[in-house]
Formats: structure tokens, C-alpha cells, sequence
């Protein structure tokens, strides 16, 4: 499918998005994490779309997602109030900070930035450290 967004087109693969994006909600639902670390090599490896669509694209996605999620644990006991009003001010400023530096730094420097976030998410989940 073409996607158009501010006078550039795009090809998109949407089988490819629609199953990832279902399985990506299922397994990041089930260990209460936004899925961001998947959707976005998602988005731009099996969808090919672009850094810059995919940063906001991803966040988008994820809010929701993680909104479910959070209502779901909230229903089963698994909601601490105090550090979700800790958290919460600072994921917003991140959000509104991150786009910025992001629009300044090349998009190779941004997937290499990603791309090390990963390889140490992956090493403290594996309890490498």
C-alpha cells in the first residue's frame, strides 16, 4: 500500500504491520512493557517506512496498547498508584524532549542510539548485568 505523508510517499506492507502490531500487543501486554523496542524494528525493517514516521507512528501505537494494559493489570492488582504518579511526569517531559533532539541528530545516529538501547535491554532481561 502507498502512504502519503507531507507530500512524500511511501510503500508500506500492511499484512506485514497488522499481524506484527496483534503480536506485539499480546506479548508486550502479557509483561507489561509498551512494545516500543519491537514496533519500531517492525515499522522500519518489515514495514520499510522511514526513522521519522516510525518514532511517532510507534508512540501512537504504544499508547494504546499500553493503555490497555495498564487497565488490565489495574483489574488483576498489578498497579502501583505512587510509582505510576512518579513515572508519569517524566514520560511526558521525555516525550515532548525526545522528538526534538531526534529531529537535530542524523537518523543513522538515532537507529545506532535504538539499536544500543536494545542490546542492553537484552542483556539486563537475560541477566547478563
Amino acid at each position: 500500500m502507498k502512504i502519503e505523508f507531507w507530500g512524500q510517499e511511501f510503500e508500506a506492507n500492511l499484512i506485514i504491520g497488522c499481524v506484527g502490531g496483534f503480536l506485539i500487543a499480546i506479548i508486550s501486554s502479557m509483561f507489561g512493557f509498551g512494545g516500543g523496542p519491537f514496533m519500531v524494528p517492525l515499522m522500519t525493517v518489515g514495514m520499510g517506512l522511514p526513522m521519522y514516521i516510525v518514532v511517532g507512528s510507534s508512540l501512537l501505537a504504544i499508547f494504546f496498547n499500553t493503555l490497555m494494559g495498564t487497565v488490565r493489570h489495574y483489574q488483576f492488582g498489578n498497579f502501583d498508584l505512587l510509582f505510576f504518579l512518579i513515572m508519569f511526569p517524566g514520560a511526558l517531559l521525555g516525550g515532548y524532549i525526545g522528538p526534538m533532539i531526534a529531529k537535530k541528530v542524523s537518523p543513522l545516529i538515532v537507529k545506532r542510539i535504538a539499536v544500543a538501547g536494545l542490546v542492553i535491554l537484552a542483556l539486563k532481561l537475560l541477566n547478563v548485568y
